[in-house]
């Protein structure tokens, strides 16, 4: 009779073993999602400024004209020889595909692109200046990497007539310097 007894104690503690490697191990499942999720953020971060920077670069080397399509940015068809912005096409990390979403401008070429993932980000502050934008974003499609010509960096234009005061706002050339 008390052979019966042990052997049920017995099997009662290999449950509750059994039990608790299953919820570790859930909470260790929950830990690595959460770590491989922040990487591919990371990498969406990365390919997402280096596109910016090769629309910029492009856009910046031709007559202000943004790439048609986003294979332009492999091989400049304005040039006749070779001219890279992009080593290679990133893939987007979050859905693990070659399309990204596009973002068209006044032009009809890609002036940016965005990731097509709705899932909810991770991270939600703490961006470099260029990404403050993503702040509070509710989906990775959010995060859109666009390049639009800064107009406060372009050249101000002399007074047309010298002695004529230059337009409101404008700071005299005398002063800049």
């Amino acid at each position: 009779m008390r052979a019966r007894a042990e052997s049920g104690f017995t099997y009662l503690t290999v449950l509750f073993v059994v039990a608790f490697m299953g919820i570790g191990l859930a909470k260790t499942g929950q830990v690595w999602r959460t770590a491989v999720m922040r990487e591919k953020e990371v990498e969406l971060l990365y390919a997402g400024n280096q596109y910016r920077l090769a629309i910029e670069r492009y856009y910046k080397r031709g007559a202000a004209q943004y790439p048609r399509a986003l294979d332009d940015l492999l091989k400049d068809p304005r040039d006749p020889g070779t001219r890279r912005y992009l080593r290679k096409l990133y893939p987007d990390p979050i859905t693990g595909s070659a399309e990204w979403g596009l973002v068209k401008g006044p032009d009809g070429g890609i002036m940016g692109v965005y990731s097509r993932s709705q899932d909810q980000p991770l991270k939600s502050a703490g961006f470099t200046a260029e990404n403050m934008a993503f702040e509070g974003a509710g989906a990775y499609s959010d995060w859109k990497f666009v390049y639009t010509p800064d107009q406060s960096k372009l050249p101000v234009p002399a007074s047309p007539v010298p002695g004529t005061p230059p337009p409101e706002g404008e700071i005299p050339m005398k002063l800049r310097q």
